[in-house]
This record gives structure tokens, sequence and C-alpha cells, in this order.
């Protein structure tokens, strides 16, 4: 079983940044793939940003490319989400997610196997 643990977030003016952590622990860290995901009020959870467990592929969502930047350290067993410019709409609960990196990558909620508690963001105007 896997263990995701977040921490950061918090309250940022517009145009602010803020940094969030997720610990992993119960595999390998190089056989997880991590991913973040973002769920607003009244709306669904939806993907933000994704590495893969190598640290060699990244993706991201387009209401975040060139704002936001994911890595992973793997002597902490960490990935990191790093968020500039953000704005109003940002604002959300975010969570990590991680899943065995021997499937094929994915952007999609319903199948990743482990969950963060999740973090929240707001973004004052």
């Amino acid at each position: 079983q896997v263990q995701l643990v977040e921490s950061g977030g918090g309250v940022v003016q517009a145009g602010g940044s803020l940094s969030l952590s997720c610990s992993a622990a119960g595999l390998p860290f190089y056989n997880i793939d991590m991913a973040w995901f973002r769920q607003a009020p009244g709306e669904e959870r939806i993907f933000v940003a994704r590495i893969s467990g190598s640290g060699k592929t990244k993706n991201y969502s387009d209401a975040v490319k060139g704002r936001f930047t994911v890595s992973r350290n793997a002597a902490e067993n960490t990935a990191f989400l790093h968020m500039n410019s953000l704005q109003p709409d940002d604002t959300a609960i975010y969570y990590c997610a991680g899943r065995p990196n021997y499937y094929s990558a994915s952007l999609r909620v319903a199948e990743y196997d482990w969950w963060g508690q999740g973090t929240q963001v707001t973004v004052s105007s």
C-alpha cells in the first residue's frame, strides 16, 4: 500500500507563487508515476500535471502550462508542484496521486490508485 502525504498550499494574492509537496512511502519511488489534480467547489476533479517515475516525462494541462512546474526528488521520495503567476481560477483543493509506472501514462483521475489527503490553495484577486 502506497501512502501519499501532501504539504504546502495556503492563501496567496493573484500573481503570486506557491509550492506543494507530496511524499510517498510503500513502494520504490521510481516505480510510481506521480500526478497532481485539483478540484474546485462544485466541479469535478481535473488533471493538472504528471511526472513519470524516471522524471524524464512531464505533462501539463493547458490551463497551467508555462506557469506550473512538476518535479520529483528521488532521494526524498517526494514530488513537487511549483505554481507561479497564480490566478483566482487556480483556487481549488489540490491532490497528489500515484500509479505504478509499468502501466502506460495516464492523465485520468480514475486510473490513479493512490491519493494524498488534498491541500487547499486559495488565490485572492
